[in-house]
């Protein structure tokens, strides 16, 4: 008997081989990593370390707030990205009088179809900039919980889904005290990563001037949402020795048992953890992980998530020390 008469038109191909797929994830990232932090060069200078945070979170599928003082950047770079992206974009800014039907919708009454309509809010895109997100009071910061982790939005009792790819990037300013609210614990643990956008340097600053000297630059859509869809289903293929989930886990079991912390990293974080560091190493090129990503991205992934004893905040220490002493008391193990 033939090969050709043993074959079945009708039998389903075989699963692709998820190595492979990170193989091609890993190349492909690379690739567009270095064309996004050149067409974002062009627009905003000094943001490559953001950039690339930015990245590891549009592949891992997840919401990053960007904290620092006015006149960084933090907006342009949101609307930068956000237009690199190709997907619906809304801006909110965020005001103390702000309601959640405001950024939810709310139902209204049509005369013409005599019956009451969903008029929705601009919650319903796929990339949504919350400006200065800690300016609206606690209700109004609620609306985006059920949005940002269950990706639906639920309107007078009714919950509607949202388009995907959905991502909130949200922007505070760290140093004011009036007229704002601190997110809650709830509110902060939903965003993946928390990225500090700092001073651009003096060269940077240099080259900023120079470059609003000239005519502004209109970037172009270099994604899609079914480009970006398809590269956050190909993420979980990136290997990882099992040590190395061991790792994570460690790291967060002694976050929960420093003696400077009050409330440390939940299973949610050491999940995030995981995605990140698969993120990075993709956007390296590399179809696996390793310690070295994990420690990379630690800060951003568990810096908005633990929470200082009074003493140790009294004493003078910040939670960027507190994760280096966690990274320094966990052994790194054989990853091969």
């Amino acid at each position: 008997m033939s090969l050709a008469s043993t074959s079945n038109p009708g039998t389903p191909a075989p699963p692709a081989d998820p190595r492979a797929a990170a193989h091609e994830l890993a190349q492909e990232a690379k690739q567009l990593s270095q064309k996004v932090t050149a067409e974002v060069a062009r627009v905003v200078v000094g943001a490559e370390s953001v950039t690339r945070q930015l990245l590891i979170a549009l592949l891992a599928g997840g919401h990053v707030l960007l904290e620092g003082v006015p006149g960084v950047a933090k907006t342009t770079l949101s609307k930068v990205f956000s237009r690199l992206l190709g997907c619906q974009y809304h801006r909110v800014q965020f005001t103390p009088d702000l309601l959640p039907s405001d950024v939810t919708g709310t139902s209204i009454f049509d005369r013409n179809a005599n019956d009451f309509v969903l008029r929705k809010g601009p919650i319903f895109t796929q990339v949504l900039l919350a400006d200065e997100i800690n300016r609206a009071p606690a209700k109004t910061q609620a609306a985006l919980l059920e949005a940002m982790q269950e990706y639906q939005v639920t309107v007078d009792g009714v919950s509607l889904p949202l388009e995907l790819p959905f991502l909130v990037l949200a922007t505070q300013n760290p140093v004011e005290q009036e007229g704002v609210y601190r997110l809650p614990e709830a509110q902060l643990d939903r965003f993946l990563l928390r990225i500090e956008m700092g001073y651009p340097g003096f060269k940077h600053e240099v080259g900023l001037l120079k470059l609003h000297s000239k005519p502004v630059v209109d970037v172009q859509p270099m994604f899609t949402p079914q480009m970006i869809i398809g590269l956050q289903k190909k993420l979980p293929g990136v290997y990882g020795a099992d040590s190395l989930y061991e790792y994570i886990c460690t790291l967060a079991a002694e976050s929960r048992q420093h003696p400077d912390v009050a409330l440390g990293a939940s299973p949610r974080a050491a999940l995030n953890l995981l995605r990140c560091a698969r993120a990075r190493a993709v956007l390296e090129g590399r179809h696996f992980f390793t310690h070295e990503d994990v420690q990379a991205v630690a800060f951003g992934v568990l810096g908005h998530r633990l929470i200082l004893r009074p003493e140790a905040e009294i004493e003078g220490k910040n939670v960027a020390e507190i994760v280096r002493e966690i990274l320094d008391a966990v052994p790194v193990l054989e990853t091969v």
